[in-house]
């Protein structure tokens, strides 16, 4: 058995002016054909997972790209055909193959390429025939579209938000298709469109319930496999809303009504799953009448979903209105970070933070702050894998807020990307995290309390009136009633 794996992906926010280059994909991931050499990162994870399972099996590995970008704008179109034909050249080389694994995100979108995804799926498909079997691990916020239904065998989506499943659902797509090029499943797909558009949190009800059905669903009564496409609500494509994707053995109908009853509960609890958000100063009067630490998500400046991580509408506020005890983070600031770095942990200067990207990240603040601690290849965890940050520099300000500052794009993740600095989380009455959702299980822990703020940003969570011109189909919470013919 040969079995053949890459990555390449990145999640698209086609609204986002910062484009997705060649750098981009250097400072977040890039391997040419030995990402499995080097420790896991959320990204390269699924490749390592197969790469054990098969040689587990006595099977023979070909590893091609590993490529992958935070999320920004278009990515730019000589880099991902270059990276594309990277993969589709060492494919060709390795040919026979039994069995190709791909881990992408599901919402890639190049210049000249609406659906990266799909496009890679067909031209991997057109190489290796109808008969080797073709498998695709997506991030849970992708968009299914026809082109990689068609051309994959299998397609499995992360289950959970944060996503702490990467490791359980690329086994999960392993043995689908191993089974298949056994001959021992028939592994059909089908896809029923929610006509929804928003996000869904899976550590709390009514989700959690839903995705623990999902599962207990899959194994048993010929359903393979049970995913929620959440989505990305900022790739304007036309199949940006969410969608319920089943695979069952060997029986189309049964997919399909499989996936048709699931997308209705998911209707069903569309008022129950809507997105509580709060102001910035209602999350300022939390953190005042603590206990503490509350924690705050300004999730309009989640660079996970193409903001720049640099916005200052909360910290203004904080400003104004005098608020102390608060951390926040994480800035992205090269240039603050470096002049930290020529001043030196303990010096005391005058810094402008932040407010650097265009009119979606406010104004820059003018601080005099304190360099507590300056780390360099400073990293966070997520899940199982570990995220850079670049250099990391932690900052007290005269005002009485403290910042941490990056010089590599970061959403947060976790609590010891903080703490790593030295930093005494419980010593806060409130932490302002730039993320939506991925820091929830590290943070849940130790945290007071939760709260989503309603911010100015790049990604507000008001899906009702995000400026589609390519998705054109009815949603909810737009329309009413999506599905009235």
């Amino acid at each position: 058995m040969k079995v053949f794996i890459a990555c390449l992906g990145t999640e698209t926010n086609t609204f986002s002016s910062m484009p997705t280059g060649l750098q981009t994909f250097e400072d977040t991931m890039l391997f040419h054909g030995d990402a499995t050499r080097h420790p896991a990162s959320a990204f390269s994870l699924p490749l390592h997972v197969w790469r054990t399972a098969t040689e587990e099996r006595q099977g023979q590995v070909v590893e091609s790209l590993a490529a992958f970008a935070q999320p920004a704008g278009l990515t730019v179109r000589s880099v991902y055909e270059g990276f594309r034909d990277e993969i589709l050249e060492d494919l060709g080389a390795a040919m026979p193959v039994d069995i190709v694994l791909l881990s992408m995100h599901g919402a890639m979108t190049a210049e000249g390429y609406e659906d990266c995804e799909g496009d890679l799926l067909a031209r991997v498909r057109g190489i290796v025939g109808p008969d080797a079997i073709v498998g695709g691990e997506l991030d849970l916020h992708c968009s299914i579209t026809p082109k990689m239904i068609e051309n994959a065998d299998a397609l499995v989506v992360f289950k959970e938000y944060p996503h702490i499943d990467v490791g359980e659902r690329a086994a999960e797509l392993f043995d689908i298709c191993l089974a298949a090029h056994r001959g021992d499943a028939k592994p059909i797909m089908a896809v029923h469109d929610c006509r929804m558009v928003g996000m869904w949190r899976t550590p709390v009800e009514p989700v959690r319930g839903l995705v623990e059905d999902m599962q207990a669903t899959e194994g048993s009564d010929g359903i393979l496999s049970v995913s929620f496409a959440h989505g990305f609500p900022w790739q304007d494509v036309p199949e940006t809303s969410a969608r319920m994707l089943v695979i069952a053995d060997g029986d189309a109908g049964l997919a399909a009504e499989t996936a048709r009853a699931f997308g209705q509960r998911i209707w069903d609890l569309r008022e129950e799953t809507g997105q509580d958000t709060v102001t910035i100063d209602e999350a300022l009067d939390l953190i005042e009448a603590g206990p503490g630490p509350v924690v705050v998500a300004d999730v309009a400046d989640n660079a996970g979903g193409g903001a720049p991580s640099d916005s200052t509408f909360l910290l203004s506020r904080a400003l104004e209105r005098g608020a102390t005890g608060l951390l926040s983070g994480y800035y992205w600031d090269p240039v603050a970070v470096r002049f930290c770095e020529e001043a030196g942990e303990g010096a005391t200067l005058r810094l402008r933070v932040g407010g650097k990207c265009g009119p979606d990240s406010g104004d820059p603040v003018d601080l005099t702050v304190t360099v507590n601690r300056i780390l360099e290849g400073a990293s966070q965890s997520f899940g199982e894998a570990t995220m850079g940050m670049g250099t990391a520099v932690w900052l007290s300000t005269e005002a009485g807020i403290d910042l941490i500052l990056t010089s590599t794009r970061t959403q947060v993740f976790h609590p010891n990307g903080m703490t790593r600095l030295g930093i005494d989380l419980a010593g806060y009455k409130g932490i302002a995290v730039k993320s939506t959702q991925h820091f929830y299980a590290g943070f849940a822990p130790v945290a007071s309390r939760i709260e989503y703020i309603a911010c100015q940003g790049a990604i507000p969570p008001d899906f009702a009136t995000i400026p589609y011109e390519r998705f054109k189909a009815p949603y909810w919470p737009r329309v009413e009633n999506p599905h009235k013919d």
